[in-house]
């Protein structure tokens, strides 16, 4: 689908309140339904990725009723999953992918997953070479690198691994897998990920031992249904706190932002680049903190992202490069190689379609370099089917000199049904 998105000398005024974090609507998800008992998940996200995620677990026989956000999963326990009579269809989230991997190693039964043409090119052995030490039975392409892969549930056996790099959906699947391993399960870390999985655990009950660069579960734990809100997601928050930095005369205000201090980089980034910007009425709920953001335009400063603060930004790095770009002076971005396996080569496709508007970004390696200043201009540019790389050309449009044509503007509902009406809302 392409949209033309029309130049026009808006500001941004209002306030709009952001769409459940797509991690936690996940985990949410898949830990109701390995529970016992009943699980609600309020402020879910209905994205294409999650729901991709509620069909894999009704294919196993679990019940699941929604009524727009609000999520009732009758979990069934680890034991009361069944063997698919079907394909699990993925669709193009790797969270999913790689989360389920780490359950269905543990089961009595063979799976298949599968996903569209994008997940069939995303890195999977980071996953399954932890679960086959564990003792899981997984195969694939290139010998269990991408999908499809057949799983063969298998006795697993805990064990202690150091990931190569910090990743909130190794960790997770590792974890997962350790819930129903012999003995005790640990990961280790080169720098802290995301640890919604952590959190979440224990408001299901289970035990999860915890510091900055470790976490570890011990078999044999069960799971107790609860009740879930999820927090609006700071990832889709990012794209309209770049937006009110970046646009004249504005300012907005977005309610119910999760604030994990694990999803936080892009608060440090907004700090270092000069946005205006302040965190209200800042609370927590099911042991993640919450709170909403007032932004407004601001005068922004170029700098240096690189190191300990990748791993809590890696999913807002394509927004920050458009930030960058309305900034005084230089942008490097170092030490962001994960980048170049998400859905895209996020890396090559950042500097690619900001470029065709008039920005001069330079791709590297590990990351990018991105002169400030830079006027944009309309055109015509591809999402590449990446959700987030949608948004920030949607977001690049407000302060183009003349229209955006976007093709494939759908990939946005992967993560953000509501995006373009949230947009309308707050354009004055």
């Amino acid at each position: 689908m392409t949209k033309v998105l029309e130049s026009q000398k808006v500001s941004l005024k209002g306030e709009i309140a952001i769409p459940g974090d797509k991690s936690i609507s996940h985990r949410a998800v898949m830990f109701g339904s390995i529970a016992e008992g009943k699980t609600t998940v309020h402020n879910f996200l209905e994205g294409e990725d999650c729901l991709s995620t509620i069909e894999c677990f009704r294919a196993m026989g679990v019940e699941i009723t929604r009524t727009e956000d609000v999520v009732e999963i009758n979990g069934r326990g680890f034991k009361g999953l069944k063997e698919p009579s079907q394909l699990l269809d993925v669709g193009n989230s790797g969270t999913t992918t790689r989360l389920i991997l780490g359950l269905l190693a543990g089961t009595d039964f063979h799976s298949c997953l599968i996903g569209d043409d994008s997940i069939a090119k995303r890195p999977m052995a980071r996953v399954t070479v932890p679960l086959r030490l564990m003792g899981a039975k997984i195969d694939g392409r290139e010998n269990g690198q991408y999908t499809p892969l057949a799983v063969r549930g298998h006795a697993l056996k805990g064990i202690t691994y150091e990931s190569p790099v910090a990743s909130a959906q190794i960790k997770s699947s590792i974890l997962l897998a350790g819930i129903n391993a012999e003995g005790k399960t640990t990961v280790k870390e080169p720098h802290k990920s995301r640890d919604h999985t952590e959190r979440m655990l224990g408001a299901f009950g289970v035990e999860v031992e915890s510091d900055e660069t470790s976490a570890s579960v011990q078999g044999g734990q069960t799971l107790k249904g609860t009740t879930v809100n999820v927090p609006g997601d700071i990832s889709s928050a990012a794209f309209f706190l770049v937006a009110g930095a970046i646009v004249p005369n504005s300012r907005i205000r977005l309610q119910n932002v999760g604030l994990n201090p694990t999803r936080t980089g892009i608060v440090d980034v907004l700090d270092m680049m000069n946005v205006k910007y302040k965190i209200e009425t800042e609370r927590i709920e099911n042991g993640e903190p919450v709170g909403d953001f007032v932004v407004e335009t601001s005068d922004i400063k170029g700098t240096e992202i690189r190191g300990d603060l990748i791993p809590r930004l890696i999913d807002e790095i394509p927004i920050i490069a458009l930030l960058a770009t309305q900034a005084e002076g230089e942008t490097i971005i170092k030490d962001a190689a994960e980048l170049r396996v998400k859905e895209t080569d996020r890396i090559s496709t950042v500097a690619t379609e900001l470029n065709k508007l008039g920005a001069d970004i330079t791709p590297t390696e590990d990351g990018m370099i991105i002169k400030g200043g830079t006027p944009l201009h309309g055109g015509n540019v591809d999402s590449h089917g990446d959700h987030r790389i949608g948004m920030m050309l949607a977001v690049a449009s407000l302060i183009t000199s003349s229209n955006v044509e976007l093709e494939r503007a759908e990939a946005i509902s992967v993560s953000y049904p509501t995006f373009f009406e949230h947009l309308a809302k707050l354009s004055r």
